[in-house]
């Protein structure tokens, strides 16, 4: 199990997120911005680690991360993805009309930037395409989805994809003049909420999400409608789900368990089964099945998403030592990893692979 540091902060953590390094860059990620929320005073702040994580020469931890700064924010922070305020969009979500006397703010539920490109999505089913350059909003789709829209991510620069709260996936090419998706992913059965979603960072058809009952799935949005993989995973709501950006096959979710995995694609454990590391005691324990629909013939596959029952395995790693509250949000970059909780805590790691 990879060793996390904790700093207590006196907030619950909504969101982390690493600031970018420049690729091909030898630089390790070295600050991060957390958002808190349910705070009398909520606050994006500025954080550096320095020598925080590094081991000392007696093996014990050196340094703390040190607030370079932060800034109030009015109301809970649901996202997070850049590092300065250049423009402020008040009324993107409202349940409805700006200038209605019935107006309300709507909670803006997820935010994709795909530079200088940035697209939002609310609970009030409402999709904005922002550019970083632009005061206005470029597009605006209103009422794109009856349901509460939980998430967005890019697909490729004119198609992003939204996760819904009766468990939809809805690819938007904004190229297209209209405003309805162009692809319907919907599985038969119980609606579950999906509350995240990520982008294989190679392979732009390759999805994962996480749902309300805590189920990682695995999609192939290119067949079908139906995931390719369903994991079943945590006890609770599942928060965030990322693809490491630089070796996808291994994956990070964190729970409203309170725990935080490491999934990795292996060929080194038992067939049609994973195991499940904690305190050094390995066991069986889920089962995961793959659909028929992945069977299509594929020039580059991902090991998500291979038929093949030698790599029909899944191996986990629980890198909390013990379960805390609600673990809302985590990142990673290179071999660093932030995550944020409902216990008032920052947990960072820059060993994630040693």
């Amino acid at each position: 199990m990879k060793a996390m540091c904790a700093k207590f902060v006196s907030q619950k953590i909504s969101k982390t997120r690493w600031r970018p390094v420049p690729p091909g860059s030898l630089q390790t990620a070295e600050t991060f911005a957390t958002g808190s929320w349910d705070n009398e005073e909520n606050y994006v702040s500025l954080w550096s680690i320095g020598d925080f994580g590094n081991l000392d020469s007696d093996g014990g931890f050196e340094g703390d991360h040190q607030l370079l700064c932060d800034i109030r924010h009015d109301g809970d922070v649901m996202d997070l993805q850049t590092l300065s305020v250049s423009h402020q969009w008040t009324t993107a979500h409202c349940h409805t009309g700006p200038g209605s006397p019935s107006y309300s703010s709507a909670p803006c539920t997820g935010v994709a930037c795909n530079n200088p490109e940035i697209v939002t999505v609310g609970e009030d089913g409402r999709i904005n395409l922002f550019r970083a350059d632009h005061k206005e909003a470029v597009r605006t789709i209103d009422n794109a989805d009856s349901s509460t829209l939980h998430a967005v991510t890019f697909l490729r620069t004119p198609e992003i994809l939204t996760a819904n709260s009766i468990g939809q996936l809805k690819i938007w090419d904004f190229r297209q003049p209209g405003n309805e998706p162009s692809h319907i992913l919907s599985p038969t059965g119980d609606r579950v909420p999906l509350h995240c979603v990520d982008r294989h960072p190679n392979q732009q058809h390759v999805v994962a999400t996480g749902g309300q009952d805590g189920t990682l799935s695995i999609w192939d949005v290119r067949l079908g409608t139906m995931p390719v993989s369903l994991l079943k995973a945590h006890e609770a709501e599942m928060w965030e789900v990322h693809f490491h950006p630089s070796n996808p096959d291994h994956l990070f979710t964190c729970s409203e368990d309170g725990s935080l995995w490491h999934w990795v694609s292996s060929t080194d454990v038992p067939e049609k089964s994973s195991l499940f590391h904690q305190g050094g005691r390995n066991s069986t324990f889920l089962s995961h099945s793959i659909s028929n629909q992945a069977n299509v013939h594929q020039p580059l596959k991902s090991s998500w998403l291979s038929t093949d029952s030698a790599k029909d395995r899944i191996e986990i790693t629980s890198l909390l030592p013990n379960r805390t509250l609600s673990v809302n949000s985590l990142d990673v970059l290179g071999s660093c990893l932030v995550c944020g909780t409902d216990a008032e805590a920052i947990y960072v790691t820059r060993q994630l692979f040693s």
